[in-house]
């Protein structure tokens, strides 16, 4: 092969590399640091992802926002303003995310509204 063969492949590989670097999420969801701060935090006590149990399944909540364009905004404060909820017919304050690293709990919204 000659040396400006080598160059074009070369070239047309970076491309390439650069093209499906850039068709990926700037913010991909990391599924599993989601799951272990909805652990660490004690979301799996009320919620699961696919059933209800005190509060609604994370895939319901992911249903009902659907289309929202303020959908993950709204779910992050819902996350971190303590809002008044019902327990068996009980008021309650909603707990917070145990992090305070504001890009953990966008993930963990962003894998809420993935389900």
């Amino acid at each position: 092969m000659s040396s400006s063969a080598s160059l074009t492949g070369a070239f047309v590989a970076a491309i390439a590399a650069t093209l499906l670097g850039a068709a990926a999420p700037a913010n991909a969801i990391d599924a599993d640091a989601a799951q272990a701060l909805a652990k660490k935090s004690n979301c799996m006590k009320c919620h699961s992802v696919t059933a209800k149990k005190d509060g609604p399944a994370f895939k319901e909540t992911a249903t009902k926002l659907k289309g929202k364009p303020d959908a993950e905004q709204e779910l992050y404060k819902h996350l971190t303003t303590h809002p008044k909820i019902k327990v068996d017919g009980k008021e309650e304050e909603h707990t917070s995310p145990k992090t305070t690293d504001e890009a953990e709990i966008r993930n963990l919204v962003q894998w809420i509204l993935a389900q």
